[in-house]
């Protein structure tokens, strides 16, 4: 094992602690030689640090494919389409290697660089190494990964606590300005040193412990100004995020932002996927180099993926790993690498930079750096060139080092550091406010979004209470009509809300990855974060309708009416909160949306009464919401005092109806209960299902991930290898 080369706490540079700016003002690798020797010193030891090591580890994929070559290149005409609807292709299942036998071993305080061709296997393999890869039941997965020498398994809910993980897609929060975005992903990630951080900071000397702790307490303080200094983005720290849809910071300063976002926590692993995309050679160069001192210095296992490194960034790595079609080219020191493929039979030529040359090997492009005359066999596929390594001596070193026991300081580190650590920083209640003031954020920021609803709901409301100017309560059809009309414009006003709902997710199936925060904590923040809004919505619209068409002017049955008007729109955006989490995308969750109001308006009591509705549907009836606020709120008008008479406009109901007052016949006209109590269990209905489809959220975001594994397309060669 490497001996950890740390720098002396007398000999350390001073720093100032009173800023970011401060911490950064001689640059990062300075201020990571200041942290490890202060802590180090306080530790008495070496910093914590974890290895990384998988043997024969393989993925494979079950793929179905469809056979079809007698009709797919016919025009889609009436025949040829039903052709295709009752005969049918032919479907098999092929087997795609993602990742096959591949072995190895990230050491602290090295830095290791993953190169490969797009499809070779780089982001399948960081993301079982960090735990993100979804396994779905066509997903085999054999093998062994072990962190300081613990499976995975058994540390898989609190892996994402050690190891970060730098998606290569960027998907944040358009709406939060850089500075937002990290200052959150360090709330989430504790925000200040933890009291067991504290207590291992306690085996130096008086001094060596206060300076450790001052030093440590400032960097926890100043973490996310530090990582915006590191990364450039000072210029745009308060500027949003953006996507597609909203102009925000450029596409090199939003990689940035993805890569700072994992940097927060105690993580002792780095694995980053593509951080390079969008970005030039001379920002690369420089987030590279920092994460060369973060392993060199402060004892990181860090593995980066890059595509087309500049032979700058390529001498920055100590080690390199090379996927062809998920297997094992080459893994050792990078300075070694060009004389193993000299000794295989190939050279690269000088004008060639050293990362193209071996992202080429073991393509149709080798070609050009084959030796010709070679006195032995050249390797020529990507399967060839795994096995070539396998004999070779860097490989048996490498299996040696694999089979190593483990360092004292690295079994030390699984019972002082790996075992106490919590799942989650933060608490359910922390998680849950720190969530709710972003979430609030997200929202309100969105001010096209909201003026546009807000002015909807009040250019709909003058429509409504104009039409039906001070209604004539004896016209029963009228005043439902009202009501229903009523609740289903704003229980579908929520169903806006699924394409917000679907990009949102994206952000939170990383976030939760990365165990920023429980699921139950984002279901429970996102459903009170759309309770002002819609309350604001109810109070406008019901504001309208109920006094100038001409309900029942009394202040209690007014807030009544507000109420169920209430809980039914929150009820329905849970509900559409709902089915944007088990929806695969927007085209699926929004046509469920439609054919779910669909069943709920039909059922609901109005356009199809009670009596009408067949026995085997009745259930429809009583599990729509929409029945039990036309209900509730029916009641609410016609068992009111000016309603529930007997004699109105001079006609005695009470003589004529069997003893019935004026409202209950009108209520009776639609198949309507009539005890006043049903206001009660409208209520009450409402507010349990939107309790219910909050819990139901939950669910389906905890357990349903629509992640695609990377690499599971099937080529050409694979269906004929098959």
């Amino acid at each position: 094992m490497e001996v950890s080369t740390q720098p002396s706490p007398t000999t350390a540079k001073k720093l100032g602690l009173e800023s970011g700016q401060a911490l950064m003002a001689e640059g990062p690798q300075v201020l990571h030689q200041y942290m490890a020797a202060k802590i180090g010193a306080s530790l008495g030891r070496a910093m914590p640090q974890m290895d990384v090591r998988f043997s024969n580890l393989s993925v494979t994929a079950d793929i179905v494919v469809v056979d079809d070559p007698g009709v797919k290149h016919e025009l889609p005409t009436i025949p040829n389409t039903m052709k295709k609807a009752f005969v049918g292709p032919k479907k098999r299942v092929v087997r795609k290697e993602i990742l096959k036998d591949v072995s190895g071993m990230f050491a602290p305080g090295k830095i290791t660089l993953l190169l490969g061709q797009p499809g070779s296997g780089k982001s399948s393999l960081l993301k079982m190494l960090s735990g993100r890869f979804p396994i779905e039941k066509n997903i085999t997965v054999e093998g062994d990964i072990t962190f300081n020498n613990i499976q995975r398994e058994q540390i898989v809910k609190r892996l994402p606590q050690f190891v970060a993980y730098v998606n290569q897609r960027d998907k944040h929060f358009p709406m939060l300005t850089v500075k937002e975005t990290l200052e959150f992903a360090h709330k989430f990630c504790g925000g200040e040193l933890s009291k067991r951080g504290e207590e291992m900071l306690s085996k130096g000397s008086a001094q060596e412990n206060l300076e450790a702790l001052e030093a440590a307490k400032a960097m926890f303080s100043h973490y996310p100004e530090v990582i915006i200094q590191q990364l450039g983005l000072q210029n745009c720290q308060n500027t949003i995020v953006g996507d597609a849809m909203t102009r925000g910071v450029s596409g090199g300063e939003r990689k940035r932002v993805t890569t700072g976002e994992m940097e927060f926590g105690t993580k002792h692993v780095t694995l980053m996927d593509e951080i390079s995309t969008g970005l030039d050679s001379a920002a690369t160069y420089d987030i590279i180099n920092t994460q060369r001192s973060v392993a060199h210095t402060l004892r990181k296992t860090v593995v980066v993926a890059l595509l087309q490194p500049s032979p700058e960034v390529f001498a920055l790595f100590d080690d390199v790993m090379i996927l062809n079609e998920g297997q094992v080219m080459y893994h050792g020191p990078c300075s070694r690498v060009g004389d193993y493929f000299d000794g295989l039979g190939f050279s690269c030529p000088p004008e060639r930079d050293i990362a193209d040359y071996l992202l080429d090997l073991g393509t149709q492009e080798q070609y050009r750096y084959q030796v010709q005359n070679y006195h032995t066999k050249q390797p020529r596929s990507a399967g060839e060139f795994a096995e070539s390594f396998r004999r070779s001596n860097i490989h048996r070193e490498m299996l040696n080092d694999l089979e190593a026991p483990h360092d004292e300081d690295l079994l030390r580190n699984v019972a002082e550091v790996i075992e106490p650590m919590p799942a989650f920083h933060q608490s359910f209640v922390e998680s849950t406010l720190t969530l709710l003031r972003r979430q609030l954020m997200v929202t309100y920021r969105n001010k096209p979004f909201i003026f546009g609803r807000l002015m909807m709901i009040f250019i709909m409301g003058l429509l409504f209470c104009t039409v039906f100017y001070d209604f004539d309560p004896t016209q029963v059809s009228v005043v439902m009509g009202v009501i229903f009309s009523t609740v289903m414009f704003l229980s579908m006003g929520q169903s806006s809300q699924i394409p917000t709902y679907i990009a949102e997710r994206d952000v939170f199936y990383k976030q939760r990855g990365a165990n920023f925060f429980r699921t139950g904590s984002y279901v429970l923040a996102t459903s009170v974060s759309q309770i002002p809004l819609a309350v604001v919505e109810t109070l406008i619209f019901g504001a309208l309708v109920y006094w100038i068409c001409g309900f029942v002017a009394e202040a209690k049955l007014f807030l009544i009416f507000e109420l169920i008007l209430l809980l039914s729109n929150l009820a329905m955006g849970m509900w559409f909160f709902f089915l944007s989490a088990i929806g695969r995308n927007g085209d699926i969750a929004t046509p469920l949306g439609m054919v779910s109001v669909l069943v709920f308006v039909i059922f609901a009591g109005f356009i199809v009464t009670k009596s009408q509705i067949p026995d085997y549907l009745i259930w429809a009836h009583w599990i729509s919401p929409m029945t039990w606020s036309l209900k509730a709120l029916a009641i609410n008008q016609y068992r009111s005092g000016p309603m529930d008479v007997c004699v109105y406009d001079g006609v005695d109901y009470c003589t004529e109806y069997n003893g019935l007052t004026m409202g209950e016949y009108y209520l009776g006209l639609f198949g309507m209960d009539t005890e006043k109590e049903w206001i009660v269990y409208g209520v009450i209905y409402t507010a349990a299902m939107y309790v219910i489809f909050m819990f139901l959220s939950f669910l389906a975001l905890e357990f349903i991930r629509y992640e695609v594994p990377e690499n599971v397309d099937v080529s050409e060669k694979t269906i004929e290898d098959e």
